[in-house]
């Protein structure tokens, strides 16, 4: 990090848009090889983007995006006889360099923002503070840079608030703002790597529309995601990549999300999953009464046998709290009764309901999903350890293996075996892992939190197939998401929040995207 001790002028927002009618790509990387052990991540990938283009890369989990993204961001290295250049000028793959620093800039999933402080103190701490020739900092210089840098998108972001208070789309412009900070007129590339992956719909399309300022500024922009219908919505162009090789690059508009998603597997796909109706009397596997908790106000359902109730709305909504106050996992305060019949015909305070056993699948699977030093099978069996003890309190390895190895089979988890560490699997296999934990401890009852964020639509469609399996095998599920998606395909009833209260329930076949938005928006 340095220290700006200029007195200069206010940075622009965006990049300069260079000059037009060249045809030469502003990033072209070719024979991009990257091998960790004995596996070959990538193998020969090529990759070039054009100017003032949104081009997207896409493919399904464990396909080497992730691992491309951190050659170009300098993280890995790439191996001998890979070419690379930004605008003609050639640069080392994986050794970060300041002029290829100043023209390529990222935005990872993660976003890399410390959420207790705010805004003016994220953007200093990747380009440095303005100061005194004393060396003290100009407080009114870097509040002025960093308004005019988030001040364009529109949002109303209050640049001395902590992040925390900051809506989901309202921290990603952050992020953007402090990758474009400093960004030099000269033609450059802003990575965006999932972007949108806990976004609800409303803010997706601000979002988009932030995407396409930034493309129409000038800079060209990589597009990494999973969504197909993020791709049709935004892109130009599009690389396919699988099983660490390009597969194909095309023009958007020529392209169906049929034939995309056979590039992407490789065979033909079905894009859709819809859900099929529980069968068998409306039996309760789980009651809520009166659930306070957050901005919940007096909330209460009943969950069936067989049934997978969504429960959306949108950010601050109290959508996202429910799941974790049912399970006994928020952190605030709470009150109310929880009663899982299966468990007992007594009601229990909701501040007690960790005691009926309901598992959750978080909806922040890298923060409060896995732990990542420990083992894929370590991580699976967690919960289970008393019942994997002998009389002694010896843990019993080989049933601990036999476990993970059968869980891992049942959920299809594409891993090197159960003692290989858990951040070695892409998301979506990593998802998977979190799932069978859960399935392990044979609940009555599952809550699922963002089931399908950051997975490609290969494995979505796995996860979609193993909910309605268990479903369909009598265990009731909570699927709580901001995903319309995920909604559409698993769901055969959802519970709209808006401030606090459930303002809505849809069924069946009136469950479509336009009923779920207006509900959420409060347009009906």
């Amino acid at each position: 990090m340095h220290a700006d001790t200029s007195t200069g002028t206010t940075e622009p927002a965006f990049p300069v848009r260079g000059a037009a009618g060249t045809d030469r790509p502003v990033l072209r990387v070719s024979a991009l090889s990257k091998r960790f052990g004995a596996t070959q991540a990538l193998e020969d990938v090529d990759l070039d983007i054009a100017h003032g283009e949104i081009h997207a890369l896409i493919g399904p989990n464990g396909s080497g995006k992730s691992t491309l993204i951190k050659i170009l961001a300098g993280y890995h290295h790439a191996e001998p006889g890979a070419v690379a250049e930004l605008d003609g000028e050639p640069f080392g793959l994986g050794h970060v360099t300041g002029s290829r620093h100043a023209r390529l800039r990222f935005v990872h999933q993660e976003l890399g923002l410390v959420n207790e402080l705010n805004a003016t103190d994220n953007l200093a701490l990747s380009r440095g503070f303005a100061r005194t020739a004393l060396g003290n900092i100009r407080w009114p210089e870097m509040e002025r840079r960093t308004t005019a840098l988030v001040e364009r998108f529109g949002l109303g972001i209050d640049v001395r608030r902590p992040l925390s208070s900051a809506t989901p789309v309202q921290r990603a412009v952050v992020a953007i703002a402090a990758a474009l900070q400093g960004w030099e007129g000269r033609r450059g590339v802003l990575v965006l790597d999932e972007p949108t992956a806990v976004l609800p719909p409303g803010e997706v399309a601000r979002l988009f529309d932030i995407v396409r300022e930034i493309r129409d500024a000038g800079a060209s922009v990589l597009y990494v995601s999973h969504r197909m219908d993020e791709i049709f919505a935004l892109a130009d162009r599009v690389t396919v990549i699988r099983g660490g090789r390009r597969i194909a690059t095309r023009a958007v508009a020529g392209l169906t999300p049929r034939s995309l998603a056979e590039l992407m597997a490789g065979e033909e796909t079905e894009t859709e999953h819809r859900p099929r109706p529980p069968s068998g009397p409306a039996t309760p596997v789980l009651e809520v009464r009166d659930l306070w908790a957050g901005p919940l106000r007096g909330v209460g359902f009943t969950l069936a046998r067989g049934e997978r109730l969504g429960v959306t709305g949108l950010v601050g909504s109290g959508h996202e709290v429910l799941p974790y106050a049912v399970c006994g996992a928020y952190g605030g305060p709470v009150r109310g009764q929880v009663r899982v019949p299966e468990h007992s015909r007594r009601w229990t305070d909701v501040k007690d309901a960790r005691e009926l056993g309901v598992p959750l699948v978080p909806a922040d699977r890298a923060a409060e999903g896995v732990i990542g030093d420990f083992s894929v099978g370590e991580n699976l069996t967690l919960p289970l350890l008393d019942r994997l003890r002998a009389r002694g309190g010896r843990l019993q390895r080989r049933r601990e293996s036999s476990l993970a190895a059968d869980w891992i089979r049942r959920v299809g988890v594409r891993t090197a075996g159960s003692g290989a560490r858990i951040t070695t699997l892409s998301g979506g296999n990593q998802q998977k892992v979190v799932m069978a934990r859960c399935l392990a401890q044979q609940p009555a009852v599952l809550v699922l939190c963002e089931p399908t964020a950051g997975v490609d639509i290969a494995t979505r469609l796995q996860l979609y197939d193993l909910i309605e399996r268990q479903a369909v095998g009598g265990m009731g599920v909570i699927v709580s998401s901001s995903d319309t998606e995920d909604l559409l395909a698993l769901c055969t009833r959802v519970l709209v929040v808006r401030d606090g209260r459930i303002v809505r329930e849809i069924n069946g076949r009136e469950i479509t995207e336009p009923a779920l938005v207006h509900a959420m928006e409060g347009t009906e």
